[in-house]
């Protein structure tokens, strides 16, 4: 991007469509089926799976919506895309393209699974979610996996099909309260962290994972086409309003605390799963799979950690230096309301530079300053949050932070 484009940010804006002709175009910018909850909020949307995704609403700063999530509960329509993987071969498909053992994940549980191409560089990742022995859901990244699995099921008796699921999530401490007051019936037990369960709420069968993308305590609803979605939405903003609960945008800063990556930002085809910090999630020993040749003849050191910026916000990019010459890549990058400094995912180009490496940090205000690597997560090593072993509501530090003024 040119100089004269860089401080030029590009959004969607929903606009009213009376008398328009209808445009060819439009399923490139699909909205979510309760897009009507974000609408009053004055919305601006990026594209996700060529899906609407809020990345600013009017009823919340990102500070707000960051201690929502921390202290109470928060409501998000995902631009996540679920792929129908079905049939007696589903399992040995799948297994053919993730780096994890598929068997393992049982009728009734979730998984984290990425795939990667015959280098081993990665493709994405998302959650795996088991319906039945021979039906699979895989909430995926950003990007395209339908054509890639369609590829490798060739001989195989097995349909890849997009089934029109959509995906919304309740996240916070307050997360699994709401869940209990909007289902008609019992709440589902046992519920446990990457459980699915089905559920009736509203009078809608709907299944509902322990899962989602903050790190936090929290819950996602898969919405089916013959579901009555409206329906289904309503109950649940009611269900959340007692804890104060409302539509928010996209939050950067606590996926980052919690070391989440996002495909094509974090990682892309270039990096490996050991680079990415995943080998935890890569099986050598599990039958082949695409890109397991390379990966173990690959470096297993990893080059992806967090920074902390004390005083603003790393720039995007090569942003890097150690001893005045280029040292990394800054991925992802936010404000941390809770830590009071900036925070980052970064990638290093030396795999000896771990936590605790001094760097230089180039920052959105044009200033250069001190940094320091660290683990990820930042906090909560174990993930005690989402499984629900720990209840952790921090307080809100002091407002009119020098800080926070600098990152803002």
């Amino acid at each position: 991007m040119s100089d004269s484009h860089a401080n030029i940010r590009f959004a969607v804006l929903p606009v009213t469509s009376e008398g328009a002709r209808p445009t060819e175009f439009a399923r490139t910018m699909a909205p979510h089926p309760l897009v009507h909850q974000e609408i009053p909020y004055d919305p601006q949307y990026t594209l996700y799976n060529r899906r609407l995704t809020a990345m600013s609403m009017t009823n919340a700063t990102p500070d707000d919506a960051y201690w929502r999530l921390r202290r109470q509960a928060i409501l998000r329509h995902t631009g996540e895309l679920p792929i129908e993987i079905r049939g007696p071969d589903a399992e040995k498909l799948l297994n053919r393209v993730f780096t994890r053992d598929v068997a393992k994940t049982r009728v009734g549980r979730c998984s984290y699974q990425f795939a990667c191409y015959d280098d081993g560089g990665m493709i994405l990742d998302g959650v795996l979610v088991r319906l039945a022995q021979d039906r699979f859901w895989y909430g995926q990244a950003d990007g395209d996996l339908t054509d890639w699995l369609k590829a490798h099921g060739r001989g195989m008796d097995v349909a890849v099909f997009d089934p029109e699921v959509w995906i919304s999530q309740v996240q916070g401490p307050d997360s699994l309260r709401v869940l209990e007051a909007a289902v008609d019936g019992a709440y589902p037990e046992p519920f446990r962290y990457f459980d699915a369960a089905r559920v009736t709420i509203a009078g809608q069968d709907v299944i509902v994972t322990r899962s989602g993308f903050t790190n936090e305590l929290g819950w996602e609803v898969y919405l089916e086409p013959d579901t009555d979605t409206r329906a289904v939405g309503e109950r649940i903003l009611d269900a959340g309003r007692p804890f104060g609960m409302t539509p928010v945008a996209i939050g950067g800063a606590r996926r980052i605390e919690a070391g989440l990556l996002n495909a094509g930002t974090d990682f892309d085809e270039a990096v490996t799963p050991f680079e990415a910090g995943l080998g935890g999630m890569v099986d050598l020993d599990k039958d082949d799979f695409i890109g397991k040749a390379a990966l173990q003849e690959r470096d297993r050191r990893s080059r992806t950690w967090g920074l902390r910026v004390p005083g603003g916000v790393a720039r995007i990019g090569p942003a890097l230096q150690k001893d005045g010459g280029p040292a990394g890549r800054v991925c992802s990058s936010a404000w941390s309301p809770f830590q009071q400094c900036g925070v980052a995912i970064i990638r290093l180009d030396d795999p000896d530079h771990g936590p605790g490496t001094k760097l230089d940090a180039e920052c959105h205000d044009g200033k250069t300053r001190p940094a320091e690597t660290c683990e990820l997560p930042m906090y909560d090593r174990n993930r005690e949050i989402p499984r629900g072993k720990v209840v952790d509501i921090p307080d809100i530090p002091g407002a009119g932070d020098a800080g926070q003024d600098a990152a803002s």
